[in-house]
């Protein structure tokens, strides 16, 4: 199934027999909360999550953002409404990466049916509710491991014996700046693949095509093994599902810079060259 839902595609669905449960994760890197203006607007119907409390655990030796408890996760997204026999649209702001934290928790975790909205909210053609919905307690419950997870270690060897993606900008993967982690740089051996390259000016994803172009010009490829890391998980599961929308297959960092940096006895790599 396509990770990726159309606003178009949306409204049509939304007004069938089986429309999607809707999951609003706005949410940016330093702020602000995304609470009040999931308030302030949202597509009708939606439920807001909250990312830095319900799709992470508490930062610390696993970063930032680490994966959180399955348990407390499946509880988290029963309460939005989650269905195992149900299809889940989730949309941020625009930027995608919320959005695409979400799906990639969601399908790690076994649910079947998960996409993300296209643009965002800024391409949602209808009308916006304040109304907050209370929805019937979901069924889902987490089955971790269908899509690819790596640690540190199979990280930094992916990054010699295969491709490792750096989803951040090019001028911290260098380090040039580290407005966030300890340390400024990348894990040596990796490509500087930012994910801001992913998407059109108008916050749309590329054409399938182009993002093969794109990630196979890195030495990307499907038969290839392919890993991504970002700052703290967020970002880099947008680069996976770039991937995936590409027909090539990706494991996911989620500790990435914030949790390999935080350790000083590992390598760091500066420049705009992998090693």
């Amino acid at each position: 199934m396509k990770p990726i839902i159309s606003a178009r595609e949306l409204v049509s669905e939304s007004a069938g027999d089986r429309p999607p449960v809707l999951l609003d994760v706005r949410w940016t890197l330093g702020g602000p909360p995304g609470r009040p203006a999931y308030e302030a607007g949202h597509l009708p119907g939606a439920v807001y999550v909250d990312l830095d409390t319900e799709l992470a655990g508490s930062p610390g030796e696993g970063g930032r953002h680490p994966l959180p408890d399955p348990e407390a996760f499946g509880a988290a997204m029963r309460r939005a409404g989650v269905r195992a026999d149900r299809p889940v649209v989730v949309y941020d702001g625009g930027l995608g990466w919320g959005a695409a934290r979400a799906w990639w928790l969601l399908r790690w975790a076994g649910h079947p049916d998960v996409r993300v909205l296209d643009g965002g909210l800024a391409g949602w053609p209808g009308e916006l509710s304040a109304e907050v919905p209370e929805p019937e307690a979901g069924d889902f419950t987490p089955k971790p491991g269908a899509l690819r997870l790596l640690d540190a270690d199979e990280a930094a060897a992916l990054a010699r014996s295969g491709l490792l993606l750096d989803a951040r900008a090019a001028e911290r993967y260098r380090g040039d700046v580290e407005p966030v982690d300890r340390v400024g740089g990348h894990i040596p051996g990796a490509h500087s693949a930012p994910t801001t390259e992913n998407v059109a000016e108008d916050g749309l994803f590329l054409p399938a095509g182009a993002l093969r172009d794109r990630f196979a010009a890195l030495g990307a490829t499907e038969a290839g093994e392919v890993g991504v890391y970002c700052g703290s998980g967020v970002s880099g599961a947008h680069e996976v599902l770039a991937l995936e929308l590409a027909g090539i297959p990706a494991a996911l960092y989620a500790g990435s810079w914030s949790e390999w940096s935080s350790d000083p006895s590992r390598p760091v790599a500066t420049g705009p060259d992998p090693l």
